[in-house]
Order: C-alpha cells, then sequence, then structure tokens
C-alpha cells in the first residue's frame, strides 16, 4: 500500500530536478551573473600592532560625585601597549577595579569615549568610528557597593564588509 505515494513521491521529485526550457543557454546570449551584494572593496587599513610611545596620563575619563566620603564613582581608560587595546580603571568609594578593552581596528588611530550612562553612577565605553559616530561597547555602573562592567555590543571589521566609510 506504501508502493503508491512511493512512486508519486520519486516522479514529483524527477518532475522537479528537470529544467524547464527557459533554463537552457542560448549560444551568444549566455550572461554572466555578478554579485552585487558584496562588492569588490580595496583591503582594509590596519593600524601597527603594538604603540611606538605610550601614554602615561589618561586618555578619557569620567566621573560623578557620590557624595559618600569614601570617593566618587569613576571611569579612566589608559593606553596599553597593544595599539587597539586599553585598561580601565574604575572605582565607586573607594571600591577599585580593572579591566581591558579592546576596540576594532578601523585602520585609524582608536578614539575610545565615555559618556554618562542613563543610570546614576553610571558610564558607557565606546568609541568613535570613521565617521565620528559613537558606538558603545561596555557599561560600567555601581550599584549597592558593587562595581559592574557589562558588554554592550561587539563589533567587528570584515575585509567584504565596511560599517563605516574610509
Amino acid at each position: 500500500m506504501k508502493t503508491p505515494t512511493f512512486v508519486l513521491t520519486i516522479v514529483l521529485f524527477l518532475a522537479a530536478c528537470q529544467s524547464s526550457s527557459s533554463d537552457e543557454r542560448v549560444p551568444g546570449k549566455d550572461t554572466v551573473l555578478v554579485d552585487v551584494s558584496h562588492p569588490v572593496l580595496p583591503p582594509p587599513k590596519r593600524n601597527p600592532e603594538f604603540r611606538s610611545e605610550l601614554k602615561k596620563e589618561a586618555v578619557a575619563q569620567f566621573s560623578e560625585p557620590t557624595g559618600l566620603p569614601e570617593g566618587d564613582f569613576s571611569v579612566k581608560l589608559y593606553q596599553t601597549r597593544k595599539t587597539v587595546a586599553f585598561r580601565v580603571e574604575m572605582e565607586y568609594a573607594g571600591l577599585p577595579g580593572t579591566d581591558t578593552i579592546k576596540l576594532p581596528d578601523l585602520g585609524t588611530e582608536p578614539h575610545p569615549v565615555l559618556k554618562k550612562g542613563a543610570e546614576n553612577f553610571s558610564c558607557i565605553i565606546g568609541f568613535l568610528d570613521n565617521d565620528k559616530q559613537f558606538r558603545e561597547l561596555k557599561l560600567v555602573r555601581a550599584k549597592k557597593n558593587v562595581l559592574k562592567i557589562t558588554t554592550l555590543r561587539h563589533w567587528v571589521v570584515s575585509d567584504h564588509y565596511r560599517l563605516v566609510s574610509q
């Protein structure tokens, strides 16, 4: 009893695999398809892996008074030997914290930026892309004597697509 269903399935499969007459190529009328969704781009520019000079002072800083005698809420970014990496030093009322962030290599000198977050004692770590548009990366916040850093977004630069113009 299952044989008619099986035979019908085979017949439909074979009929679907056959090309129609409109798919046949006509001599001299062959066309070349161009993939316009991925245009050919020049290779992306890259920063050197290591910095030639290292700044001792913070390249970006943010501070907000807490009203507590132990100290304020602050976030500071410092250069590291690697060109696209930065050391984050955070503090909330005497509670210190450190982390390292990596910015995407856009081929130009990285420009990290710190902005006030939506909540009290919060700061958004981001960067300016090549079109000078702010791109958020991490959120630093202090709440109930806990200092926390959270990843908001990941950014990638690939060879076949550019987020920003160069």
